[in-house]
């Protein structure tokens, strides 16, 4: 390890800091979670595609903080490289070793003289980027150079072409000059005949003009037959609807009499809206023996947001809520315990006041087993089973439902709102229903 008061005097290069955060990431997979840093904790169940992307600054940050976390990773480094690690702690850098391996590893391990090691390797790395830079500019001359010499014979042929095109042209317009000459002849003639022509269309008028008024008074006689006829069409449509209007009044006073009689004979004789959901038949982790309460209705705002609230008012829907994805967005403070119980004690303040299904899904991934889940009434709390995550149980929810049937899905993530919308749910932001759970 390094001596008192070594360090860095500038940040890690940028291509060394994505490696050293790559590694660790890797590493925080495999480590047990009782061994986990508490910062690390919350990045370790990511993905692991995601997690150095992700937790990259926090993961930065702990590495320079936490000499024990720090010395996980580097014994990771050394089991993967053992005779660097060595020739490093020994003061020699192997030949023909990357620079950008070198200075992780001398990040990593610490040996006498690491921030040497990590600015010679921040050198090699200018130095192979300025070579490259040049390189680039020379090849950029050399291709500006054939094209300029590619543009001057086309100049060139452009010219040559341009003459050929002139004497062409040039010829042309003798040619053009002579048939003018004979086009002007021929001009003097027709305007002879047109003449002529002129004196025949004075007599074809006025013989027109004398059949004229015959043929005024014929359209003036068609035109009141076509207004009769288009009076006595308008008459016979509005008949017809009006007598449309009176069957769809009684149909219309028929179908309420009768949902009004359904209505009262359910309630007299309490019988359940439905037995079973769609829903409840999806495979899922279930909470082991959550109590029942009850929530208080909330007190609605004129401010609530106009989009979720239309959602809402449509009968029989079902809202499917993304709860870490909303949580997370919301109150990532808290501990997931507390998250989960936030979220799902505001859902049953929804649940109570619209009668929607509401089912709340959560990533199972960090359960040794069933958890206690205290869901009010009305909402169905569910857990990604082993091997699956919450975006694919929120697929399996949408996909269960029957066609035509009113869902919406509440997540901020991109590919799920894709996926179900073109399952035929209509995706709604976590803010959104974060703004509704505030209205309180």
């Amino acid at each position: 390890m390094s001596s008192a008061g070594e360090g860095l005097s500038r940040p890690l290069p940028e291509q060394v800091r994505l490696h050293v955060v790559e590694l660790a990431a890797q590493v925080l997979g495999t480590m047990p979670p009782a061994t986990i840093p508490a910062p690390l904790k919350g990045i370790a169940r990511f993905d692991p595609r995601k997690r150095a992307r992700l937790g990259s600054a926090p993961i930065a940050a702990q590495l320079e903080t936490d000499k024990e976390f720090r010395e996980t990773v580097a014994e990771s480094l050394q089991e993967a490289w053992p005779e660097m690690v060595a020739s490093l702690r020994e003061g020699t850098v192997p030949p023909a070793a990357e620079p950008v391996l070198v200075a992780a590893a001398a990040y990593l391990t610490r040996p006498p003289g690491w921030p040497d090691l990590v600015e010679t390797a921040r050198a090699d790395l200018e130095q192979s980027a300025a070579a490259a830079e040049g390189n680039a500019q020379e090849q950029t001359v050399v291709r500006l150079r054939e094209q300029l010499a590619t543009q001057r014979v086309a100049a060139k042929e452009e010219t040559d072409r341009l003459r050929e095109q002139l004497k062409a042209s040039r010829a042309e317009v003798s040619d053009l000059r002579r048939r003018l000459h004979d086009v002007r002849e021929r001009g003097k003639l027709a305007e002879e005949r047109a003449a002529e022509a002129e004196a025949l269309a004075q007599e074809a008028r006025a013989a027109a003009a004398s059949a004229s008024g015959a043929v005024d008074t014929e359209l003036r006689r068609l035109r009141e037959r076509l207004a009769d006829a288009e009076r006595a069409l308008e008459a016979g449509r509005r008949a017809a609807r009006e007598g449309r209007s009176i069957e769809d009044a009684r149909i219309r006073v028929l179908l309420d009499a009768l949902q009004d009689a359904s209505a009262g004979l359910r309630s007299e004789l309490g019988l359940p809206v439905a037995i079973t959901r769609p829903a409840d038949s999806v495979s899922a982790v279930a909470p082991r023996g959550p109590s029942v309460r009850a929530v208080p209705a909330r007190a609605l705002a004129d401010d609530d947001p106009a989009l979720l609230d239309q959602l809402l008012a449509i009968p029989h829907l079902h809202l499917i809520v993304d709860g870490y994805n909303v949580t997370k967005s919301g109150y990532p403070s808290l501990t997931l315990v507390d998250q989960r119980s936030r979220l799902v004690t505001g859902l049953g303040g929804i649940a109570v006041q619209t009668r929607a299904e509401v089912t709340c899904a959560f990533d199972g991934a960090e359960l040794n087993g069933p958890v206690q889940v205290s869901a009010p009434r009305g909402v169905r709390v569910l857990f990604s089973a082993p091997g699956e995550i919450a975006d694919d149980l929120i697929r399996q929810l949408v996909r269960a439902e029957p066609p035509g049937r009113a869902v919406a899905v509440v997540s901020s993530d991109r590919e799920v709102a894709e996926s179900v919308r073109r399952m035929g749910a209509r995706p709604v932001p976590a803010t959104l229903l974060l703004r509704r759970l505030g209205r309180s």
